[in-house]
Formats: structure tokens, sequence, C-alpha cells
């Protein structure tokens, strides 16, 4: 049983280069990977893209019957490996704070494996009231309607696709993978450099 939207603002945040730089850390983890199985992987090429689940980017370096057991590796690599390494994009913090002090809730709608996701906002210190991992593009709608999300701001079109399939707000910024152009060809509602100016936004979003 889904819970009944709040009455209250929920405003839903993508993870990766959107609140959270984890290249460092994901070029790492895929480093160690490609050491321990023997497999070539462009760790640079990886990180340019982030964004869709990791089984989308384990087919370009693994054969069909390989890809499960590659995936459960990296992810048993990466708490000891692309936690620490990662940082807190500039306004990440304040972006959360900033519905809170709203009065409202800030949920962190991600495709990354949740363990994994916990493990970053932990080590940065950015609480959000809602952790949710394993959903990519529309499939991200399915928590946000669940928690009545009203806005979801991420880094790449498919974060855009997924506001859309939740009716919610789309606000995108600049700081992934997806250009102005791009996010806005998606049908970015709002387009921001990075996350330092959401908390104004946000305010004048709620006065309205």
């Amino acid at each position: 049983m889904g819970r009944m939207p709040s009455p209250s603002l929920t405003v839903g945040f993508d993870l990766d280069m959107t609140l959270i730089d984890s290249r460092p850390g994901i070029k790492v983890a895929y480093e160690v990977l490609a050491a321990e199985t023997g497999v070539y992987i462009d760790t640079d090429l990886v990180v340019s893209r982030l964004g869709p689940p990791l089984q989308d980017e384990m087919r370009n370096w693994f054969p069909a019957d390989a890809i499960d057991e590659a995936c459960d590796r990296y992810r048993a690599i990466y708490p000891d490996t692309a936690i620490t390494p990662s940082t807190a994009l500039p306004g990440a913090r304040e972006a959360v704070e900033a519905v809170q002090a709203l009065g409202g809730r800030a949920m962190v709608v991600t495709a990354k494996y949740e363990p994994n996701a916990k493990l970053h906002l932990a080590h940065l210190g950015i609480e959000a009231d809602v952790l949710i991992g394993g959903l990519w593009a529309e499939g991200k709608a399915e928590a946000l309607l669940e928690h009545g999300a009203r806005i979801y701001v991420g880094d790449h079109t498919g974060d855009v696709r997924g506001a859309r399939a939740a009716n919610a707000l789309s606000v995108a910024v600049t700081t992934g993978p997806c250009d102005e152009a791009e996010l806005r060809t998606a049908g970015a509602d709002v387009i921001l450099p990075d996350l330092t100016e959401f908390p104004a936004w946000l305010r004048t979003f709620a006065a309205a």
C-alpha cells in the first residue's frame, strides 16, 4: 500500500551529479573491478555519462552472462572505494535544508543501489528525509507519486522524464552530463547552473 501524498511540500532530488560528484569514487571502483576481472573498462568514459542503471553501463564491457556477477561485485567493492573520494556538489546540503526550512520533506530518488546511496549521504552529512534507490527515468515516478513530490531536481534527461511521468515540476541542473539544450528539449520546467541557486528559487516558488 502506498502512502497518501502529503499536503506539505515534498521535493525529490537525484543523487549522482545532482547532489554529489561521485565521479572520483566511481572511477576507482571500476578500476578495481577491471583489475580483478581482467576486463578493460574505460573509466573516464564511464564517469562522463553517469545516470542510467549500473546494468546498462556494464553491458558495454561484459558479456550478457557476466553482467549480473559484475554488478554484484561492483556494489561490493563500492563502499571501500567510492564513498570517501566523492564530494557534495555546491549547494547540495543547502538545497536539502531549504526544503526542510519551509516545513517540507526532502527525498532522494536515485538509480544507485540504495545501501551505497545511503553511505554517500551519511558521509557527506546530507540529511534527506526519504531515500529510495534502484529507480531510473520514468521508474522514478513510482516513488515521487507515492510520496506526493511536487518537484523533482536532477541533472539528466532521464530525471526530467521521471518528473514529467509523476506530474512533478522538473528542475534541472547542468552539473551532470546533459547540457541546458538537452534538458530543455527533454521538457525541463526550470534550469539552474547548479544547486546554489535552488534555495532562492524554492522560496519564490513556495510563496507563489
